[in-house]
């Protein structure tokens, strides 16, 4: 039962990643907007662009990870298993 429940957060697709970075951003820009309220000038845009910057690093991230482990199950199945 545990293996089922953890399965459901683990990103398999570029669909699910693409998601997820969506999500990130969201909450990343209304972080933003809400720094640009509490800090009004550089300071606030400064903030919203380290929130922005840290969502295109965890984005690429994602997806290079995805690509990994993409490659690594192709290489798997290509190493005959030996008995």
């Amino acid at each position: 039962m545990l293996q089922k429940v953890k399965r459901l957060f683990v990103i398999k697709t570029r669909w699910e990643a693409y998601l997820i970075i969506y999500a990130l951003a969201l909450g990343a820009m209304d972080r933003g907007t809400h720094y640009l309220t509490q800090f009004p000038g550089w300071g606030g845009y400064m903030l919203m662009a380290a929130c922005s910057g840290a969502v295109f690093l965890a984005g690429a991230k994602i997806l290079d990870a995805l690509k990994y482990e993409k490659a690594e199950k192709a290489t798997l199945k290509a190493i005959p298993e030996k008995i």
